[in-house]
């Protein structure tokens, strides 16, 4: 692992840059045949409430049941993008850390409030795991993904809760938390640990991406400075009901149900994957993290083929031979490892220049 202050290159970049029509969806990791006809119903009768101001207590007690928490500790947003907004504007960290290779908003916010950040690189070598002794001591905010964006990689929660301080602020980014069954290293019901804030999404269980809804649970007063910098009704009335109702235990037990299809889904991509591609470390989530020989070359021609994958160079810490490539139903797995071995076995391995790839790029201010 290393400490890093990089550039903000491609941080808004995001996987659904990466579509068009007629390109079959690997590039985004939302569920496939989502939302599911209960939850367009509950939508549909959203919208006949929708003329009246939206009315944000029965979600949030909603949320704060589900988590064991109390409703002063939840904040709603649209979207998990928009909490880690609040949290940069409401926060101001002498040291701001974030694990990275991960979801790139949180740095990108806390970039765009004028804060300096430190990257934590963590190595291809290491499986991508996060060794909590090299968090800096003197950082009073700490951001990381659990599982991480783009890795798949599961943290153990006990290695995480080692991170939380009297001081420091730890921002743990679970919006793929739901997609491992059981959501076994998951912070969100801790009380005890102080400053942390946990922060959920219903976008990619639900279908949800276009609604834009989410919440984040934390310390009443953090979540009260939170909740001030936000505008007036800040959650729509069908992001309201959608929270609500994907919250209930039969909604929960459908998720769960969801990701332990899920887990078998991703097995049969790993074991179709053609051998010049390997999987890295040791994937939990609704997506893989590969390393392709000539990336950037492959995954045009993916392109060409009818193919949207993730680019991977956008991520602090990965390179042009990594794509991120979501989980589907096994027969478009198949097709899609077919695919790529038919692409790769029509040019010689020739190497990346991009060394990058399978390393930790160098330090620079």
């Amino acid at each position: 692992m290393r400490q890093r202050r990089g550039d903000v290159t491609d941080l808004r970049h995001h996987g659904d840059a990466e579509l068009a029509p007629g390109l079959v969806d690997l590039a985004v990791n939302v569920r496939a045949g989502t939302p599911p006809p209960w939850l367009r119903e509950v939508l549909r009768e959203a919208l006949d409430d929708s003329a009246g101001y939206p009315v944000l207590s029965p979600a949030r007690a909603a949320v704060a049941a589900a988590h064991g928490r109390d409703p002063a500790e939840v904040l709603l947003a649209a979207g998990a993008a928009e909490v880690f907004v609040l949290l940069a504007r409401a926060l101001r960290p002498r040291h701001a850390v974030v694990v990275h290779p991960s979801f790139t908003e949180p740095e990108a916010a806390l970039r765009a409030a004028g804060h300096p950040v430190t990257r934590l690189l963590l190595r291809e070598a290491d499986g991508y795991r996060l060794d909590p002794a090299a968090v800096p001591e003197d950082a009073d905010l700490v951001v990381l993904g659990n599982p991480t964006n783009p890795t798949s990689v599961l943290h153990p929660a006990a290695d995480l809760a080692t991170l939380t301080r009297p001081g420091r602020v730890l921002v743990v980014d679970e919006a793929f938390a739901d997609t491992v069954p059981g959501e076994p290293e998951s912070l969100a019901g801790r009380t005890d640990l102080p400053g942390l804030v946990v922060v959920r999404s219903l976008t990619k269980t639900w279908g949800l991406a276009g609604l834009r809804v989410g919440y984040a649970l934390g310390p009443a007063d953090l979540v009260a400075a939170l909740a001030a910098g936000q505008p007036p009704w800040p959650v729509s009335t069908p992001a309201l009901a959608a929270l609500a109702a994907c919250t209930t235990p039969a909604a929960r037990a459908e998720a769960h149900e969801a990701a332990v299809a899920l887990a078998g889904h991703r097995a049969a991509l790993l074991a179709a994957l053609p051998p010049e591609v390997a999987a890295l470390g040791t994937p939990r989530s609704s997506f893989v993290l590969l390393h392709v020989p000539d990336g950037a070359r492959v995954r045009q021609e993916l392109r060409d083929a009818g193919w949207a994958v993730r680019r991977g160079d956008s991520f602090p810490g990965l390179g042009t031979d990594h794509l991120r490539v979501a989980v589907r139903d096994p027969q478009t797995s198949r097709a899609f490892a077919a695919a790529l071995a038919g692409i790769l076995s029509g040019f010689p391995r020739s190497g990346s220049a991009e060394e990058t790839a399978t390393g930790v790029p160098e330090e620079i201010c």
